[in-house]
């Protein structure tokens, strides 16, 4: 069981969990967004656009913006004059964030196919790095952070913005209920794939807490790690920086 890794609720080799969030994302690339507004009923935009807030993009900085392939973040990014990579391991995501692009006429932005685990880019190359609501999708999780502190410049930030479970009392309990229940049915109707949707449901239950999580990024290297949590961490941003 050591060999084995978290797919939703179940423990599968970290080949076959490569394999099943890739078709995952695949199948579901052209309604990611529209499920999202659906999920969050809108929230996850404020929630992204105080991200971006956080991340404080200075024009001319190099940032990677790693699973982001639909370019919510990147487009606030790019608005800020941040030179931006977007870097996702689905060409399927990457594809509706070119066509997202082309429409609203966003140019200068960098689309690349990677690995977070894995990343193709030289040592101390960004400013910043970012990854939105895509870290509990990685196969590897250390690995990824090792990866995102080695691409970065000394004096570079690390952003990831991700599910957690809420603190709140009584809470917890009602958003669990709505997310079995719920958001796998809205997955059956809208994007016509509930199996997806419920895997991602899951992935959140099995993300680590909030301070074990912080712990793994700052074993990764990173200093003032800090974590924001949002509606007592249904939601966190967690940051850290490359010393």
């Amino acid at each position: 069981m050591n060999d084995m890794v978290s797919y939703g609720f179940e423990d599968v080799t970290p080949s076959e969990k490569t394999r099943r969030v890739t078709s995952v994302f695949e199948r579901v690339a052209k309604r990611y967004d529209i499920m999202n507004d659906l999920m969050s009923g809108g929230l996850h935009r404020g929630w992204k656009d105080e991200f971006v807030r956080m991340v404080k993009p200075r024009a001319g900085e190099a940032i990677l913006d790693m699973a982001g392939g639909t370019g919510d973040i990147a487009f606030r990014l790019a608005a800020k004059g941040a030179s931006v990579t977007v870097a996702d391991i689905n060409p399927a995501m990457l594809d509706v964030g070119r066509e997202r692009a082309d429409k609203r006429g966003i140019e200068g932005l960098t689309w690349r196919e990677e690995n977070a685990e894995t990343l193709s880019f030289a040592d101390a190359r960004f400013d910043a790095y970012t990854i939105a609501f895509g870290i509990r999708n990685v196969t590897d999780i250390p690995a990824a952070l090792r990866s995102a502190h080695r691409v970065l410049k000394y004096g570079g930030r690390f952003f990831c913005l991700e599910f957690s479970t809420t603190e709140w009392p009584g809470f917890g309990a009602v958003y669990d209920a709505y997310s079995h229940r719920v958001v796998p049915q809205i997955g059956k109707y809208v994007a016509k794939d509930e199996e997806a949707y419920r895997y991602l449901v899951e992935s959140i239950r099995r993300f680590p807490p909030m301070a074990e999580f912080a712990a793994m990024i700052a074993a990764a290297g990173f200093t003032r790690v800090a974590t924001r949590p949002i509606l007592g961490g249904l939601v966190a941003i967690h940051s850290g920086w490359k010393a």
